[in-house]
């Protein structure tokens, strides 16, 4: 491989947080069954995530449940108003650990402001579970294990799906053709971890010898004499306009054949830059995104997209509380890649997919 695999995971915002009252939280309160118990009473897990309204958290709140009912645990899941309320999930890990609780679960917003609490946590040998983004810079040893996406597995899905749409057209071309990349930034681990792999698979499906990977100082690996061109580009800022300025760079090459978002932002700036120009489609130019959000998701019931990548939320919440159940009765416990799924216009509104997209 050209490039390096980044293996820790990294601060990613994947997903855009709906609102919720402060402090509100959900409680399961499923039985203790043989073997589940804690010293003193009643094996009890403390959930502290990032939001709880918003659909991906209701997914994730899903699997906890899930976990709790299976391993016989009390669950309390909790959420502040959004990604900016730091302060808020701060007090909520506060009021976890005042608890005294078995073990607790969390997705740090800010992990510089839960140092003491974390801290606090460790001394009173509360093991600590890191789900989705799981507690990035925390102390060595404060964290037992994370519940997350690999997202450099995630990435390579994406290529796959993408390569059997359009396997014809990179097989020895006679003239050069172009696979589009946007991405969001190149500093986030999860992005960067997505951006690359999806880069790297498909450049490995197609030929290294044959395919050339430009754009960007981040990820490039140039080829000379290559006829398939993996073109990535970023937006100098984070804003909607200028995503879209490099969706809209990509979308009007004429050799352009496939296009891929590798987060919601990405996708969604594809989608608008796609507005009017009706280049995109089953039989144009195969886009494939990320997450999901409501733009995303009518994308692909519409044919619009091929298909999206999701995370699995509800493998995250299951994850998380089983590796809290097992720190807590003091077993060895490693790292859970929570897994991804494929979702296209055939499968999005199944038992399996559904529960893993959000608006």
């Amino acid at each position: 491989m050209y490039l390096k695999r980044v293996a820790a995971m990294g601060i990613a915002a994947v997903f855009l947080m709906g609102t919720l009252l402060t402090g509100c939280s959900k409680e399961n309160t499923s039985q203790t069954s043989g073997g589940t118990e804690a010293s003193g009473g009643k094996m009890t897990v403390e959930i502290v995530a990032k939001g709880f309204q918003h659909d991906f958290w209701q997914a994730v709140l899903k699997g906890t449940e899930k976990a709790a009912a299976e391993f016989g645990v009390t669950t309390n899941f909790v959420g502040p108003e959004g990604e900016g309320a730091i302060a808020a999930q701060v007090e909520q890990l506060n009021n976890a650990i005042n608890k005294n609780p078995s073990a607790i679960c969390l997705a740090a917003l800010d992990t510089s402001a839960a140092i003491d609490s974390i801290a606090n946590a460790q001394s009173k040998k509360i093991p600590i579970i890191g789900f989705d983004s799981g507690v990035p810079g925390a102390p060595e040893g404060a964290v037992a294990a994370n519940a997350a996406t690999d997202n450099y597995k995630a990435g390579e899905l994406a290529a796959e799906k993408m390569y059997e749409a359009i396997k014809d057209k990179v097989t020895d071309p006679a003239e050069t053709v172009r696979i589009g990349v946007v991405a969001q930034e190149a500093n986030s681990e999860s992005i960067t971890q997505r951006t690359a792999g999806f880069a790297e698979k498909m450049s490995a499906l197609i030929g290294e010898d044959k395919s050339s990977v430009e754009g960007h100082d981040k990820y490039s690996r140039k080829v000379e004499g290559a006829k398939v061109v993996i073109e990535i580009r970023i937006p100098t800022e984070v804003t909607d306009n200028a995503g879209k300025t490099e969706a809209l760079t990509l979308l009007n090459k004429e050799d352009l054949i496939g296009i891929y978002g590798s987060n919601e932002f990405a996708a969604k700036c594809i989608i608008n830059a796609n507005e009017g120009m009706n280049k995109l489609g089953a039989d144009k130019v195969i886009a494939v995104g990320f997450d999901s959000g409501a733009l995303q998701l009518d994308a692909v019931k519409s044919g619009v997209f091929y298909g999206s990548v999701t995370q699995d939320p509800v493998s995250i919440g299951y994850n998380a509380v089983k590796l809290a159940v097992a720190a807590a009765k003091g077993e060895k416990v490693e790292d859970v890649d929570t897994g991804c799924q494929w979702y296209n216009a055939e499968n999005m509104d199944s038992a399996e997919i559904a529960p893993c997209l959000y608006e």
